[in-house]
């Protein structure tokens, strides 16, 4: 399926609407020059069209497998990371001294975003090598550091995450896995975690496993908890990978979609591991990669989205069906009032996640770059949007593709299909979207909304800039601005009821807000940014009105009336 890499976009939302010139003039990130970030767009958009593309249908129809024990990745796989790796993709925000180019996280996830658009099966691994990169950064030995950052940064070794097991899901406090010290400085970790991305490979040298296990002081609950880097093979005195450890994979999962990246089942039998953070921190030092992963997974829907949208809109300008009802027209359904609507509004959403997931990783960087607290509120509060509205605008978009396509959608040989299959999973893994709604109006109001409230201020100046154009803007930012007084003022329950309304509210008055920016700077953009205020916008007043609804009316239904 063809893919074209949508580089000026990246170029045109960097340069007037999510500041990277802020970002640029830090004195962390003065190496993020126009030329440089254009060089690295222009590169990682060729890779992502001519290498990483064509994967994409392979990996879909001859899946990862385990043979002997040995887990076989799809056809071109190996290839396609190797040139993933020797781009330096996968260590671009990563620390220079360990071979990182330092460079900002909103490029980084411009490129993630091109190179999962290309193959999102293959663009998951590198993605958590990311993130256990950042985690061993904050939290492992200088001893740890040295040895693995180098060897992941470079992509020769790659990461995981291992949290879930069978009995302990959302709920991490729950997780049996024990880890016992084994007297010379290293410990002995056993435990089966399940729902591990990309568990193993046959094409990096080793596979290094965070691992979250309880040691035997450790108290019940997440506060009891510590993370272990438990290596496939053991680093002999030269670093290199030796003798293999005690753990395997028992099996894969057989999924509803993302057939290329093999979800194992870990077994660890006292499998050699080193302690990464302080005893009992593990969640601490588990977050950090977590963070990561939550930003890069709301780019995985929306790179979900982009690739759908780009084959649905091929259709559209090729499909040829009824009589055009305008004068002029292509001639093909795109003509079609109903078609036209689809993919306007797939545009619309696109942009808008792009946007936000695009000022959150900016925000991160000027609070890496800055070290102030607002920058981290802002960086805090944007991610669980990014990761919720990011993968919902995935699954919308991609179901949307599939009806643009009518008839032909349902049939898997046009491929259309693959991107809700794949796609699906971002609103649940890493931490499901409704976990992302209830840390939102909690954790992320702990401030009394004071973050909410300053991201309110910058929207509402944006909506008088615009002047008339601006009008439902200030009118949903008003709304959501005292949604939120209310909110903080709420019982948690009633807070999570309607968390999910909530969330989704503050991602439409956002994308307002993106929208009208472009425009001002680019007269053109107003064209898109109409659809959204006009079809989009307007949404927010009735999730606002669900937000205050409380929870008393769900829980009025007994568990027998939802049986009935």
């Amino acid at each position: 399926m063809p893919y074209t890499a949508p580089v000026s976009e990246f170029t045109f939302l960097m340069e007037h609407v999510v500041g990277l010139p802020r970002v640029a003039g830090t004195e962390r990130f003065a190496e993020a020059t126009p030329d440089m970030v254009s060089a690295i767009l222009t590169e990682a958009g060729r890779l992502a069209d001519e290498v990483l593309a064509p994967l994409n249908r392979g990996g879909d129809l001859h899946p990862a497998h385990l043979e002997n024990g040995v887990v076989r990745t799809s056809p071109g796989f190996a290839d396609g990371y190797r040139a993933i790796a020797e781009g330096g993709y996968i260590g671009m925000s990563a620390d220079p001294d360990y071979g990182g180019l330092g460079l900002p996280m909103v490029l980084t996830t411009a490129v993630n975003e091109m190179i999962g658009s290309a193959c999102l099966s293959l663009q998951l691994n590198p993605l958590m090598t990311q993130g256990q990169i950042e985690a061993l950064e904050h939290h492992a030995s200088d001893d740890l550091k040295a040895l693995y950052l180098p060897r992941l940064t470079s992509g020769e070794w790659c990461g995981t995450m291992n949290l879930t097991e069978p009995q302990a899901g959302s709920d991490v406090g729950a997780l049996r896995a024990k880890a016992e010290e084994n007297g010379d400085g290293t410990y002995a970790v056993s435990g089966q975690k399940i729902y591990i991305s990309w568990g193993d490979n046959d094409f990096t040298e080793n596979v290094c496993h965070l691992v979250l296990a309880r040691l035997p002081d450790g108290v019940p609950g997440t506060k009891g908890i510590s993370l272990f880097l438990v290596p496939k093979y053991i680093p002999d005195a030269e670093g290199k990978p030796g003798k293999a450890n005690d753990l395997k994979v028992v099996s894969l999962e057989h999924k509803m979609g993302l057939h290329g990246s093999p979800t194992a089942v870990m077994q660890y039998d006292g499998a050699t591991g080193w302690l990464v953070g302080k005893p009992h921190g593990g969640m601490a030092a588990m977050f950090t990669m977590m963070n990561n992963a939550r930003l890069g997974v709301g780019v995985q829907g929306l790179c979900q989205a982009e690739a759908a949208y780009q084959q649905a809109l091929d259709y559209a300008l090729e499909r040829k069906q009824g009589r055009s009802p305008v004068e002029g027209g292509t001639g093909t359904i795109l003509d079609h009032a109903d078609v036209r609507r689809m993919l306007s509004e797939m545009k619309a959403e696109i942009f808008a996640a792009r946007a936000i997931a695009l000022a959150n990783a900016a925000a991160i960087d000027m609070a890496s770059a800055t070290g102030e607290d607002a920058w981290k509120a802002r960086a805090a509060l944007l991610t669980p949007v990014t990761k919720a509205y990011g993968t919902e605008t995935g699954i919308k978009v991609a179901q949307m593709g599939i009806q643009v396509h009518g008839g032909m959608g349902y049939i898997e040989e046009t491929g259309a299909a693959q991107y809700l299959r794949d796609v699906r999973v971002t609103a649940i893994y890493e931490g499901t979207n409704g976990i992302q709604a209830m840390d939102l109006v909690a954790r992320k109001m702990m401030d009394g909304g004071a973050a909410m409230f300053a991201l309110l201020d910058e929207v509402d100046q944006t909506a008088m800039d615009a002047g008339a154009e601006g009008a439902r803007l200030l009118a949903a930012s008003g709304a959501l601005r005292e949604a939120t007084e209310k909110l903080v003022a709420m019982e948690v329950n009633d807070r999570f009821a309607g968390a999910v309304p909530f969330l989704m509210a503050v991602a439409r008055v956002l994308g307002g807000h993106f929208h009208l920016r472009a425009a001002l700077a680019d007269e053109a953009r107003l064209k898109l940014a109409r659809v959204f205020l006009n079809r989009l916008l307007p949404e927010a007043h009735s999730l606002l009105a669900q937000a205050a609804a409380g929870a008393d009316d769900l829980y009025a239904l007994s568990a027998e009336e939802l049986s009935a």
